[in-house]
């Protein structure tokens, strides 16, 4: 990628930028960021999350490195990378809090402004890919997440909704802000869709299912896949687990696998 701005050359080495987006809160944007991340990881990627939920950080906790520093060096913030071999790394604001249970009240300018630092300070180094998790909505902080990264012309976002009416409506609205920002959709997951028994593997369909297929057939973009609920997921995410490695047999293996296949797809049009 090329370097955009003297200030910004901290990400002159990453490749390919992913927003994960929705315009709902708990839909699993972060289940999401950090499945793709040991996914590509497993492909041989190198993968950097960027968190951007300020109010909510929850990546730290889902790879079990929230009690890790966050150290200076001579081109900014050194991020905290995940394993011995430090494939993937990490920057959100809960590596900066005093305490984790500490609430960020801030309004606008300063969570814009982190954002902007974040952005601009922290030394990835070479990347294959840079996952930016974000909070749910279209408001401040989406719109100077876009405008930081714009420079570097991201790959495109991945929006996160769960089956029922009320969260397709949300995500329609984040289709609108993409739209208006320029934001190239990389396409729409329908997250927990379905839940397969572990013992008879039939399907009940808890939240309804088919609201994100139907919305990115009727707006025109990919529709990635359903993920469907699976304990296993959710025991890995509590745990600090590799659910990719561990549990290649689970409901939701071939549902990531296959959106992450998409995504290094769409890397390879762009690069070509």
């Amino acid at each position: 990628m090329e370097e955009a701005a003297g200030e910004r050359s901290n990400l002159a080495g990453v490749q390919h930028i992913v927003l994960v987006l929705s315009g709902k809160g708990g839909v699993g944007k972060s289940t999401i960021s950090t499945e793709l991340a040991l996914s590509l990881r497993h492909s041989g990627k190198k993968v950097g999350i960027l968190d951007v939920d300020l109010c909510g950080p929850t990546i730290p906790r889902v790879f079990r490195v929230q009690d890790r520093d966050v150290h200076q060096c001579d081109s900014g913030w050194v991020p905290v990378f995940v394993g011995q071999d430090k494939s993937i790394s990490l920057m959100s604001i809960g590596f900066l809090l005093e305490r984790p249970d500490d609430a960020v009240v801030w309004r606008g300018p300063k969570k814009n402004a982190l954002i902007k630092q974040f952005v601009a300070d922290v030394a990835w180094g070479d990347l294959d890919f840079l996952i930016v998790d974000t909070p749910p909505g279209t408001s401040d902080e989406h719109i100077s997440t876009v405008e930081a990264l714009r420079p570097y012309k991201p790959l495109g976002a991945i929006l996160v909704t769960t089956p029922q009416a009320v969260s397709v409506g949300d995500v329609r609205r984040e289709l609108t802000f993409c739209k208006k920002t320029g934001l190239p959709v990389l396409g729409i997951v329908e997250n927990m869709s379905g839940f397969v028994c572990p013992h008879c593997s039939e399907c009940t369909n808890i939240f309804s299912k088919g609201g994100g297929e139907e919305l990115a057939r009727h707006a025109g973009v990919p529709f990635l896949g359903c993920v469907p609920l699976d304990p296993q997921l959710s025991q890995s995410l509590e745990e600090g687990r590799d659910f990719i490695q561990e549990f290649p047999k689970s409901s939701a293996f071939p549902a990531l696998a296959h959106i992450t296949q998409q995504i290094l797809d769409s890397a390879s049009q762009r690069s070509s």
